[in-house]
């Protein structure tokens, strides 16, 4: 498969290391994935790419990706630790459909570069953009900076750093608020259950940003108030992080006037940016 071919150099780019490439091309290959991921391809029509996950029949997020189009077919940017794990599951529902489906990571590098490189991040205009080129050695200047710490700053969570595949529901990995879930496409792997929490507003936990004065604690320590359990940590770089909060007990806690600990370092809570929930204040 022909992937466009970076130059030598990528100025201020950083190869996404933690991230793979899946390959879904064929005649059927639009179709194919249009009846599986929650959102929609049509939106590739206005852009070059989209933000979408693959849901477990029950609405738990097993896979996310950004989906780009290319001649030859679409390439999803997934989690690294997951890319063969998508193969197998895209292909279980392939049936009879005319498509190809392979992991093409050996090959393909992910970068998140600055200036007009790339395609916009779908999730948020503020993110770097990204690429997938093939893999070159020294291709890159690591002068861009860091990816993760932008993405905690603006507060956004990824599977398997924020939470692992096959817990939450869209809502709860923010997929409502960051472009990754349409309301009006045709049924997909999920659905029922992403519309029902869409119509009922009954998503409780949200990821909010984290600072604390002190560094954070790892992946998956408990958020507390006092005896009571708000949520769990995410990822973090230094001592700003994201974590998953239950908000109506984080309203409790303030009313109570408990204060908020992760893994006993006290804590404050920032709302994202792009987030139009409603976040309790102190």
């Amino acid at each position: 498969m022909r992937t466009p071919r970076a130059a030598m150099t990528v100025l201020n780019g950083q190869p996404l290391n933690d991230r793979g490439v899946v390959a879904v091309r064929g005649a059927d290959a639009g179709p194919f994935l249009q009846g599986l991921i929650t959102n929609d391809l049509d939106g590739l029509s206005e852009q070059r790419a989209i933000f979408a996950g693959l849901l477990s029949p029950q609405g738990k997020l097993l896979f996310e990706f950004v989906v780009a189009k290319t001649q030859l077919g679409f390439l999803l940017d997934a989690s690294a630790n997951q890319t063969a794990h998508l193969v197998k599951r895209l292909t279980l529902y392939k049936l009879r459909a005319k498509v190809d489906i392979e992991d093409v990571s050996a090959a393909h590098s992910v970068v998140a570069v600055a200036g007009d490189g790339g395609h916009a991040d779908p999730r948020e205009a503020a993110m770097p953009r990204r690429l997938v080129v093939l893999r070159e050695p020294g291709s890159f200047d690591s002068a861009f900076g860091d990816y993760d710490t932008c993405r905690i700053a603006l507060g956004i969570p990824e599977g398997g750093k924020d939470y692992a595949f096959g817990e939450l529901f869209p809502h709860e990995a923010m997929f409502d608020q960051l472009n990754g879930v349409s309301f009006t496409k045709g049924c997909y792997v999920g659905q029922e259950i992403v519309a029902r929490m869409q119509h009922r507003g009954t998503a409780r936990s949200r990821f909010l940003i984290v600072n604390a004065s002190t560094p954070l604690p790892p992946m998956g320590t408990e958020v507390r108030a006092g005896e009571t359990p708000l949520g769990a940590m995410g990822s973090s770089v230094g001592t700003q992080g994201l974590a998953l909060v239950r908000l109506d007990r984080l309203g409790d806690a303030y009313k109570a006037g408990r204060p908020v600990t992760i893994g006993g370092v006290p804590v404050t809570f920032t709302k994202p940016p792009y987030a139009t929930f409603d976040v309790p204040a102190p």
